[in-house]
C-alpha cells in the first residue's frame, strides 16, 4: 500500500497541500523520516488532544511533556533500527549459541554508551538442544522424513547456519517409539471428544496434530493424558502455507518445508525455568530433579514441514475425517485404522545453559522509588528477524533517545529500567529468572511493565490492565500512522467498524460501537505468550503488551529458519516506518508515566470490564445447563443414533452433569461497590487536575502509593487451582488454551471443567479481592477530594 504523506521539493519548504503516495520502503520515505520532517508535518496535522487535556499531568506539565516528546521522536531514525535489525539478525542466537551472547554483549555497549547504567545479569536454565531427531514411516509403505528447511535464494542467512540447530520442539522428552499412526486434527478437548465418538483411541499410538485451535504445547499434553507415546506436529497450508498466500520467496508464507519450531513446555502451570519455580535460577538455586518438573512433557514431541507430512497423512486409512478436520493438501484426510505405522525418534542434551538479560537503569529524579519496566527479548528460534528483534530494535531505539534527553539535561521523575530478555522462546525464561529474582522490590517498587515482542506493518494491537485504557487511547491518538493520513488510533477505530460491517462476531460488533462512540480503545486481555506474564499474572503488576502487525505475512515464516532479515525488509516493514512508531508509541509512553503529576490511571474502564467478565460468567453458567438439558433430552430420545449414518456411524456425546444454580451473589455484589468506587474516584481526578493537580508532596506519595499496589490488590498468595505460581484472579492463560487468556479464571474454569464446589470457592475469593480493590479506590479518591 501505498503511503500518502507530504512530497516536497528538495529545495523548498514543505507545502502543507501537495500529497502524492510515496511507496513503501521507498529511498525518499526513509529520507523524510530520518530528517524527521515526516513526524513533524504528521505531528502538526492529527487529531491528538490539546495540549490541556493529558491524563495524569496539570495543564503546564502537559505542555513541557509534549514538548518532550517531539524531542524524542526526534531521535529516531528508520536506518538505525534497520542496521541494528541486520546485524543482529545476521547469525542464529538461540538460547546457547554464541550470536545470542554476542547480541547481549553488542546492546550492553550500547546502553552505556547511550548513558544507562547498564549490565548483563546471567542465569543457568535447563534448555534441552537435540542430539538426534528422525522420523520414518514404517508401513504401509516407506518415507524418511527429512526434518531441514534448504537455502532459499534471495535468503541470504538461510544458507549460513552451522550453529543452527534442526527444527525441534523444546522440553518434550526423549524417546525412541514405534507405534500406529493417528490424525487427531489440532489434537484440542473436543477433537479426542470426537474420537470416543468413533471408537478411537490413541492409547500405545502415535498421533499427528496440525499447528493451530490453540497453543502447541497443549497438543503433547493432551496426547500423553489420552495415553499416546509420541506427538508429530506439522503446519498445514490451509492456515499456513499456499492456502494462506503465495509461499516464499514470491510471497511471505511457509513453504513446503518450513517448520514451525516452538517450546512445549506446559507454561499454563507456571513460566521460566522448570527446575526452578518461584525462585529465580541462578548458579547456586535449589532445583528440581529433572522427574519432577511438571511443566515437562513425558513423551517425545516433533514438528515437521507439510512436505514432510504429507506422505504420513496419505498414508492413513480409517474413517474419512470430518469436514472441519480437513486441511489443504492434496489427499483425502483420514483418521486412521492401524495400517500406517511410525518410528519416532528424539534425543536431547539435557544439561543447563546461561541466558544473557540486559538491565539498564535511569534513576529517577524525585519518585526513585517508582520504576517503570519495559521490556522485550532478544532470543530468537533462528535467526528471529521478525521474533523479536524487530520489536527489540525498536526498544534500542527508545534506549538510545532517552538517552539523549538525558544527556541534554532532563531526567525522568521515576526511575526506568529497560531490559532486553533472553530465553523467552523457551519459557519465558529471562523475564521470569529476572521477576522471580527481584520479587520483593517489583513489588514494593514497579508501577507499570510494558512489553512488546514483534513488529510489523499494520494496525496498533494493545492488551493489558483496563486501568490503562485512557492513557494507550491518548498516545494513540497522537501517534502518526505511516500508511494513511490519519492516527493510529483513528485507522485501528476505522478497522473494527469495517471488520463489524464484513460479519464480525459479537466481539468486532462490540468493538465497533465503542469505535464509533469515540470511548477509550478497550485494551486485550493478557494471557500468555510474551513476558508481561511473570509481571502481570504472578506478581500482579499492571502490564501493557503494545506492537503492530495485521498486514504482513509474518505467520508464514514464524520460528523458522526464514525468519530472517531478508524475509522481514521484504514483506514485515520494509521501510521500517513502523518500527519508529513502535518506539514513538512505546516511548511516548514511558515517558508520560515517568513524569506524570499522578500516575495516569483510570477506572471506570476497569469497572466496566470486570463487570462484563461477571456477566459472562452468568451465561457460561446457564448456556452449560441448558446445553446439558438438550443433551440429555437428545440421548433419551436415541436422536444421535436415528440421526446417524449407518455405514459411517458416530455414537452420542458422553452425557453432561448436571449444572447447579451457583451463587454469584458476592461478585454482584462486589461489583456495584466496584464501580462506585471507581466512578468516585474518576470524578475526583477530573476535579483535581481542573485546579492542576495541586497536591502536596505528601498528598501524591500517598496516592501514587495506592495506585501501585491496585493491581497486586486483585491477587491471591493462594493462587489458581492447581497452579499456585499464577496469582492475578482476573486474568491467566487457560489450561486448555494456553496463550488465550481466561477473565477470572478460577471461577470460569470450574464452571467449564464442572468443579461446582471450587467455583464456589473462587467465587468468594475473586469477590474479596475485588473488595480490597475498591477500598483502594475508595481512599484514592477520598485523597483526591481533600
Amino acid at each position: 500500500m501505498p503511503l500518502c504523506a507530504l512530497d516536497a521539493p528538495d529545495d523548498g519548504p514543505l507545502p502543507m497541500t501537495t500529497m502524492r503516495p510515496i511507496p513503501i520502503g521507498s529511498p525518499r520515505l526513509i529520507g523524510l523520516i530520518a530528517a524527521g520532517l515526516l513526524g513533524a508535518v504528521l505531528t502538526a496535522r492529527g487529531d491528538a488532544p490539546a495540549g490541556e487535556s493529558m491524563l495524569g499531568y496539570g495543564p503546564a506539565h502537559a505542555l513541557d511533556e509534549r514538548a518532550l516528546e517531539r524531542r524524542f521522536d526526534a531521535g529516531l531514525t528508520p536506518q538505525e533500527l534497520r542496521d541494528w535489525l541486520q546485524s543482529m539478525s545476521s547469525e542464529p542466537n538461540q538460547v546457547g549459541s554464541p550470536h545470542d551472547k554476542a547480541n547481549a554483549e553488542f546492546m550492553l555497549r550500547k546502553f552505556r554508551e547511550w548513558g544507562w547504567d547498564a549490565d548483563i545479569e546471567t542465569f543457568q536454565v535447563l534448555y534441552p538442544t537435540p542430539k538426534r531427531v528422525s522420523l520414518q514411516l514404517t508401513a504401509p509403505r516407506k518415507f524418511t522424513a527429512t526434518l531441514r528447511e534448504p537455502a532459499i535464494k534471495g535468503d541470504a542467512t538461510s544458507g549460513r547456519n552451522p550453529h543452527a540447530l534442526p527444527p525441534y520442539n523444546v522440553y518434550g522428552a526423549d524417546g525412541d517409539v514405534s507405534g500406529e499412526l493417528v490424525y487427531v486434527n489440532y489434537g484440542m478437548p473436543d477433537d479426542y471428544q470426537e474420537l470416543d465418538r468413533r471408537g478411537i483411541s490413541v492409547r500405545g499410538r502415535i498421533v499427528i496434530a496440525r499447528y493451530g485451535g490453540a497453543w502447541r504445547g497443549l497438543k503433547p499434553k493432551l496426547a500423553q493424558q489420552h495415553g499416546a507415546i509420541g506427538c508429530i506436529i506439522y503446519s498445514d497450508p490451509q492456515e499456513d502455507g499456499y492456502g494462506a498466500g503465495d509461499v516464499y520467496p514470491q510471497g511471505g508464507w511457509r513453504p513446503a518445508q518450513g517448520v514451525q519450531r516452538g517450546s512445549v513446555a506446559d507454561i499454563t502451570l507456571y513460566s521460566g525455568d522448570p527446575l526452578t519455580p518461584d525462585v529465580g535460577a541462578t548458579a547456586d538455586a535449589k532445583r528440581l530433579p529433572i522427574a519432577e518438573a511438571r511443566t515437562l512433557m513425558r513423551i517425545p514431541v516433533l514438528p515437521i514441514s507439510y512436505g514432510d507430512a504429507q506422505p504420513l497423512l496419505a498414508a492413513l486409512a480409517g474413517p474419512v475425517a470430518p469436514p472441519s478436520w480437513r486441511g489443504s493438501l492434496p489427499i483425502t484426510y483420514h483418521i486412521g485404522d492401524g495400517a500406517a505405522r511410525v518410528h519416532l525418534q528424539v534425543e536431547s542434551d539435557w544439561g543447563l545453559k546461561p541466558i544473557y538479560d540486559v538491565i539498564a537503569r535511569m534513576p529517577g529524579s524525585e519518585l526513585a522509588d517508582e520504576w517503570i519496566v519495559r521490556g522485550n527479548h532478544h532470543d530468537g528460534w533462528v535467526f528471529g528477524a521478525w521474533d523479536p528483534l524487530a520489536g527489540n530494535a525498536a526498544l534500542m531505539a527508545e534506549a538510545k533517545s532517552i538517552g539523549a534527553l538525558r544527556k541534554s539535561g532532563w531526567r525522568p521523575r521515576r526511575t526506568l529500567i529497560y531490559a532486553s530478555w533472553d530465553g523467552e522462546e523457551p519459557a519465558l525464561l529471562g523475564s521470569t529468572e529476572w521477576a522471580e529474582t527481584h520479587a520483593q522490590e517489583l513489588r514494593r517498587h514497579a508501577v507499570l511493565y510494558v512489553n512488546s515482542d514483534t513488529n510489523a506493518r499494520g494496525f496498533l494491537e494493545a492488551g493489558g490492565s483496563p486501568s490503562l485504557q485512557r492513557l494507550v487511547t491518548e498516545i494513540s491518538a497522537d501517534i502518526r500512522d505511516p500508511e494513511t493520513d490519519g492516527s493510529v488510533l483513528q485507522r485501528l477505530r476505522a478497522r473494527q467498524r469495517v471488520a463489524a460491517y464484513e460479519g464480525g462476531d459479537e466481539r468486532a460488533k462490540s468493538l465497533a460501537q465503542a469505535a464509533a462512540a469515540g470511548a477509550d480503545l478497550p485494551l486485550e486481555a493478557l494471557g500468555s505468550g510474551s513476558d508481561f506474564t511473570p509481571f502481570l499474572q504472578h506478581l500482579g503488576i499492571a502490564a501493557l503488551d503494545l506492537g503492530y502487525g495485521g498486514e504482513a505475512d509474518d505467520l508464514g515464516i514464524y520460528h523458522s529458519d526464514y525468519d530472517s532479515f531478508d524475509h522481514y525488509a521484504r514483506f514485515g516493514d520494509p521501510s521500517f516506518a513502523y518500527g519508529v512508531v513502535e518506539a514513538q508509541t512505546v516511548g511516548h509512553l514511558v515517558l508520560r508515566v515517568a513524569d506524570a503529576d499522578v500516575l495516569p490511571l483510570r477506572f471506570s474502564d476497569a469497572a466496566d470490564r470486570l463487570d462484563g467478565y461477571v456477566r459472562e460468567l452468568h451465561k457460561l453458567a446457564d448456556d452449560k445447563r441448558e446445553h446439558a438439558e438438550l443433551l440429555t433430552q437428545l440421548r433419551q430420545a436415541q436422536a444421535f443414533e436415528l440421526a446417524a449414518d449407518p455405514t459411517r456411524r458416530v455414537g452420542p456425546p458422553e452425557a453432561e452433569s448436571e449444572v447447579p444454580y451457583l451463587n454469584f451473589a458476592p461478585l454482584d455484589n462486589v461489583l456495584r461497590h466496584l464501580k462506585s468506587a471507581a466512578h468516585a474516584y474518576d470524578l475526583a481526578y477530573d476535579g483535581a487536575a481542573a485546579h492542576g493537580l495541586a497536591l502536596s508532596g505528601a498528598q501524591r506519595a500517598r496516592l501514587d502509593a495506592l495506585l501501585q499496589g491496585m493491581e497486586q490488590a486483585l491477587t491471591s498468595e493462594q493462587g489458581l487451582p492447581g497452579r499456585a505460581w499464577y496469582r492475578h484472579l482476573i486474568y491467566a492463560p487457560g489450561v486448555y488454551s494456553g496463550y488465550d487468556a481466561k477473565t477470572l479464571p478460577g471461577v470460569r474454569e470450574a464452571i467449564e471443567q464442572y468443579r461446582w464446589d471450587e467455583a464456589g470457592q473462587y467465587i468468594a475469593l475473586t469477590a474479596q479481592a475485588l473488595e480490597t480493590y475498591s477500598e483502594h479506590l475508595d481512599a484514592a479518591g477520598a485523597l483526591l477530594r481533600n
